[in-house]
């Protein structure tokens, strides 16, 4: 941790805003929308969209609960027993498209898998050394994230052939 911005009310507020309306709101929306199709469409529960429906719905909610936890300065430690539960999602997110043979996918679910091994431990014993570990985890997921959406929007909108 660098401490910089130093922690304050209305730095935690802002925080909790962007939590629960960036990551939290637009995860949770495509989970509705997956949802919807899956069940317009009929689509089999067996398919790889239905892993991505739970996950997009979960990790949206999951985005809520924290930044309302980071807005009213909720206690912390809560996001380590709630990791526990989100490592699971995220352990059965990376077998799934894994064996569909999504490789792109599957390597984002390991990352988050390494996001909440790291987080539990962080957030139950505020251990500087496992902060930190979880810091450089959620750098490298977000940076796959942020190449996953170029790829994607670039191949689908411009007809790019990026590596996926």
């Amino acid at each position: 941790m660098t401490n910089f911005p130093s922690s304050s009310e209305s730095l935690n507020k802002g925080l909790g805003q962007w939590g629960l309306w960036m990551p939290g709101f637009m995860q949770f929306l495509t989970g509705l929308i997956l949802w919807t199709y899956i069940t317009v469409f009929h689509v089999s529960t067996t398919n790889a969209i239905y892993m991505a429906a739970v996950a997009f719905t979960a990790y949206g909610v999951h985005w809520f609960a924290m930044g309302l936890n980071k807005h009213f300065g909720g206690d912390t430690r809560i996001d380590g027993y709630m990791a526990i539960a989100f490592l699971w999602l995220s352990i059965i997110g990376a077998l799934v498209f894994y064996d569909v043979g999504d490789v792109s996918v599957g390597i984002l679910f390991t990352l988050l898998t390494l996001v909440y091994i790291s987080d539990i431990p962080a957030s139950l014993t505020g251990s500087r050394l496992w902060i930190r570990i979880k810091g450089a985890f959620h750098l490298i997921t977000a940076v796959w994230l942020m190449y996953l959406t170029f790829a994607a929007i670039t191949t689908f909108a411009l007809g790019w052939t990026l590596p996926l």
